[in-house]
């Protein structure tokens, strides 16, 4: 792994600073905080920059909610000043991250996403009999600290950068040395360049058929037989992590449908459910079939 080059002072540089106050307030403009924030831009930005090259910003402030939908989660989102940092701070570590990942990996990625991640699942569900579907149990909220900063440490050669990814990570736990906060942008990264060892895994060591990872949902393709292994490969691996697959994990026909992403994958396309049907909407197809068919459960 080649370490990166990024220094404090580029995450600190005036004008990184101001295009991450950009971003941050992207789609917020008429928020309090925002306002408040561009009330007094020049000294704000001038007293992170100073806060930033001394190792003294502060982090760590939380705005705590629960959402319902895809499914229940506790948000933890920093206050605006933290969101302009983070974005500071991941604006010029995120070709770095990009780096360590595979093609093969879509979430938090320009030009990936959750659709195309679909897509290439449709593109191996049509080639190969069998899949096998893995998840973490409790991804953000059982990621170990030590083993974390560990990777972050290898990656920078700056160490004062290094310092400041473990004082924003340090500044949250779920349980003592554990845990990324839902919400943060830095965790979002943080989390996805994580896992990246499993895919070197899955493609590199076992060398699966196929293979798409949407942060800790993993979706493997090939024979029955290559599947077993991987699933024990792939155990394995996320313990050296500090991490636990999920009980419900699938190793079954590829006919059979697989859940992923909130879509039901199999070989003629991805589903979505709806009342009594499933309704084709990835990959520019329309259709359905009855809920009796062979496409669902």
């Amino acid at each position: 792994m080649k370490s990166c080059k990024v220094r404090l002072e580029q995450i600190a540089a005036p004008e990184n600073l101001r295009e991450a106050f950009l971003r941050a307030a992207r789609g917020k403009a008429h928020s309090a905080e925002v306002i408040a924030f561009r009330a007094r831009l020049d000294t704000e930005l001038a007293a992170l920059r100073e806060e930033l090259l001394a190792g003294t910003v502060e982090v760590g402030r939380f705005t705590a909610f629960t959402i319902f939908e895809p499914k229940e989660r506790r948000i933890h989102a920093p206050c605006f000043r933290e969101r302009v940092l983070h974005h500071a701070l991941v604006g010029r570590c995120e070709a770095d991250f990009e780096r360590w990942l595979i093609d093969d990996s879509y979430a938090c990625r320009r030009g990936k996403g959750r659709e195309a991640a679909l897509r290439r699942a449709e593109h191996y569900a049509a080639r190969h009999g069998w899949f096998l579907k893995l998840d973490v149990a409790k991804y953000f909220d059982s990621i170990p600290h030590a083993v974390l900063l560990a990777e972050v440490e290898r990656r920078f050669r700056d160490r004062r950068v290094v310092a400041l990814w473990r004082r924003i990570v340090e500044a949250y736990e779920t349980a003592p040395g554990r845990g990324l906060p839902i919400g943060a942008l830095t965790s979002q990264h943080l989390a996805n360049f994580y896992l990246g060892t499993m895919d070197r895994l899955a493609k590199e060591r076992l060398r699966v058929a196929g293979y798409v990872r949407y942060m800790d949902d993993m979706a493997l393709w090939g024979e029955r037989e290559q599947l077993r292994e991987a699933r024990r490969a792939m155990d394995a691996g996320l313990a050296e992590l500090g991490l636990k697959l999920k009980g419900n994990w699938h190793l079954q026909p590829t006919a059979r449908g697989m859940d992923f992403l909130g879509y039901r994958v199999g070989p003629r396309g991805a589903f979505t459910a709806g009342p009594s049907m499933w309704i084709c909407s990835i990959g520019g197809r329309r259709g359905c079939a009855s809920a009796g068919s062979s496409r669902t459960r």
